[in-house]
């Protein structure tokens, strides 16, 4: 299978070429896009010197700094044009590890290979290294609050390491997804269980950045605490409606 590895940066400079090395190493044969929103620290100028000497790495540049849901919005439209057969998702800052790839792509190429391959860290197996408590809490706080208000059986809806099939994310309005931080990974979670299909989990290590600066903010946490609530409190309202005499019926 033809895979695209798709890695936004935002003044990554510092962690992009370590992460890069590893993933050349780790997966010759895939293919990377950087999607840089024209990170003030030169990320993007670094990658396109790299991708001046390596057929494999791109770049796509985008103006400005339009968040992580729109980036990864941009790479899958980038590489689906360009006819991959998986397209993936990995940090730049070297918290998912390029060596574990594999375990996402070998999930991914089963005969009965799922929509959505999801590197976890919270099923048997999935671990956290050098995270504080309350991060640990907060993501695993986050997840419990997504399995209850919206009814999927995902451990790790959160997560940011995973590879989609190319026909899963032609199926999906790509054009209406609006979220932007950290929540566009639940998005589009839900937006494949909610269009029947499948995901699959797979253990991972996740190793807390140690360099450069992490995007998480209060403004990304409200923005993925809101969504949730609005897309739980609707999915319920439709559950709800569906109960009620003359409710309409649908799976």
């Amino acid at each position: 299978m033809s895979t695209l590895v798709i890695i936004p940066t935002y003044d990554e400079r510092e962690s992009l070429p370590g992460t890069l090395e590893r993933l050349r190493t780790a997966e010759p044969d895939v293919d990377v896009l950087v999607v840089d929103d024209a990170s003030p620290d030169g990320t993007g100028r670094w990658a396109e010197e790299v991708a001046a000497r390596d057929p494999r790495v791109h770049v796509l540049h985008r103006t400005g700094k339009g968040g992580l849901g729109a980036a990864y919005v941009a790479g899958f439209g980038w590489g689906l044009e360009r006819g991959y057969d998986v397209l993936c998702e990995m940090d730049a800052d070297g918290s998912h590890r390029p060596e574990e790839l594999s375990r996402l792509l070998d999930r991914a190429a089963d005969p009965d290979a799922p929509a959505l391959v999801l590197g976890s860290r919270w099923v048997p197996g999935g671990r956290v290294v050098n995270w504080p408590w309350h991060r640990q809490l907060l993501s695993r706080g986050g997840n419990t609050y997504v399995q209850l208000l919206l009814g999927v059986a995902v451990r790790d809806a959160t997560g940011g390491f995973r590879a989609f099939r190319a026909d899963t994310l032609r199926a999906i309005d790509l054009a209406a997804v609006e979220s932007h931080g950290y929540c566009f990974q639940v998005d589009m979670t839900w937006r494949v269980l909610r269009g029947g299909g499948t995901v699959a989990e797979v253990p991972i290590t996740f190793v807390e950045r140690t360099v450069g600066e992490s995007k998480m903010s209060r403004a990304i946490v409200v923005e993925a605490l809101t969504k949730v609530t609005a897309w739980g409190l609707a999915h319920r309202g439709r559950q709800l409606r569906r109960l009620l005499p003359g409710g309409r019926r649908r799976p």
